[in-house]
């Protein structure tokens, strides 16, 4: 695929401290992109900008000049249970920061960078049996919801304004969708969960940084699948995992158990939804995935056992 002759020179970056926001700064400037990091604490270098600090507006003239503004904020979706006041910290964490980031760029007009926002797969729900698009509707669950909101306060940058959202699949990676799996397939206690033939989206690491690159540098607009290329159930992701770690996955965890310990929303929302969402936007537009299939993402986040 050939590499597009305008390449970013400069990139803002909120939420830098992530998983997925410290791969992609760190990958940015290995190529030699400048790139500024919004940061909620004093700044410690040139590169640093605080904000959401103290309730004042982002500053439009921090975004003046770039190519692109990449808001990645969000407290995590893998912490348990969700309780009411968790589902406020999931919800205020990625609005407030999408909307300040809307706002500083609808201030600056045409000359604003392309805004890419955070979302993720949640927005479609469980679709047993379905293949789900860029074009397939909204679902019905918490999750969903969020989802709705999330990519809404990013369309508020307006109509002028160059948007994509990133339809994220969770991240196999040891500090991503892995991490909660890892001990107990560790300790052997890994098995199904529910019945475990859900369709479970994912994407490697490597390859959601890749495609955000993509989204930047390609100018895609609008929704993008960031998901790995092909069908992976749940089963197969626990199944990998062992086979990697030379432990068993033999012991199944019953979807009430799970309710009962996790609550009824993010179970429906993360571990028995069925979602076979594809990158057709992100295939479209002529990328290539460096991992294929999850077990390749498996094989490049966990070292082989002995």
């Amino acid at each position: 695929m050939p590499e597009p002759e305008d390449r970013a020179r400069r990139v803002v970056v909120a939420g830098a401290s992530g998983l997925i926001g410290a791969a992609l700064v760190d990958d940015l400037r290995a190529d030699g992109v400048e790139v500024t990091t919004l940061v909620r604490r004093p700044p410690e270098s040139a590169g640093e900008v605080s904000w959401l600090i103290d309730g004042e507006p982002l500053d439009p003239d921090v975004l003046a000049g770039a190519d692109a503004v990449v808001g990645l904020n969000g407290a995590s979706i893998g912490r348990f249970p969700w309780t009411r006041g968790y589902k406020h910290t999931l919800v205020w964490s990625r609005l407030t920061p999408t909307q300040a980031l809307a706002r500083a760029v609808r201030e600056l007009g045409p000359d604003a960078p392309k805004l890419v926002s955070a979302s993720a797969v949640g927005w479609y729900g469980s679709s047993p049996g379905e293949v789900l698009t860029e074009d397939s509707p909204r679902g019905d669950s918490f999750l969903a919801d969020l989802c709705g909101e999330w990519e809404s306060a990013a369309y508020a940058a307006g109509d002028a304004a160059r948007v994509a959202t990133l339809r994220t699949a969770p991240v196999v990676h040891r500090d991503g969708v892995l991490k909660p799996l890892l001990l107990l397939t560790k300790l052997g206690l890994s098995g199904p969960i529910g019945s475990g033939t859900q369709a479970w989206p994912w994407i490697s690491l490597d390859d959601e940084v890749r495609a955000i690159r993509h989204v930047i540098d390609h100018d895609l607009s609008g929704p993008v699948n960031l998901t790995g290329p092909t069908r992976a159930s749940a089963n197969d992701l626990g199944f990998a995992l062992a086979i990697r770690m030379n432990r068993p996955y033999l012991l199944r965890a019953p979807v009430w158990g799970i309710r009962l310990l996790l609550g009824a929303d993010a179970t429906e929302a993360i571990l028995t939804s069925d979602q076979h969402v594809v990158p057709a936007a992100l295939e479209g537009s002529g990328f290539t995935f460096r991992h294929q299939t999850v077990e390749e993402a498996i094989a490049a986040a966990v070292p082989a056992a002995d």
